[in-house]
């Protein structure tokens, strides 16, 4: 008896795997996005749905975002510290720091006024967080 059992079960273990593996394939081909047509199907995205890939931002519009947000919640100064740890971090934005830095100074005079924004000024960037202030502080 137990020999017949121990067969019984032997040969469920391999079939079974086999037909579960076959009827969850059917399942899929049955579903309505499968279609009816003749033709192979293939389960791949379709070119015509695809959305538009977004673009890759540049470091230093990222850093600058940054920042900026930094500048709104903290202060500026925090902001400063943390463009010259960037530029240390990354010497490749050193080119882009001056930008950066009157980007703050511009945005510092928006939330502080002028005589506020320009007692968050250090030697970053050459002074241009300064150069940022004044050219804010002239266009108001």
């Amino acid at each position: 008896m137990t020999h017949t059992a121990r067969r019984i079960g032997r040969t469920l273990a391999l079939v079974l795997p086999v037909v579960l593996v076959l009827s969850g394939t059917l399942a899929v081909t049955s579903v309505p996005w499968a279609g009816r047509s003749t033709e192979s199907q293939m389960l791949t995205a379709s070119s015509e749905n695809v959305s538009v890939r977004a673009k890759s931002r540049a470091p230093q519009d990222i850093l600058r975002d940054q920042l900026l947000t930094e500048l709104q919640e903290k202060d500026a100064g925090t902001a400063l510290t943390h463009l010259q740890r960037a530029v240390e971090e990354r010497p490749s934005l050193a080119r882009h720091c001056m930008a950066l830095a009157r980007a703050l100074g511009r945005a510092a005079v928006d939330r502080y006024g002028p005589t506020r924004a320009q007692t968050f000024s250090r030697p970053v960037c050459d002074t241009s967080f300064a150069s940022g202030v004044s050219q804010q502080t002239q266009g108001s």
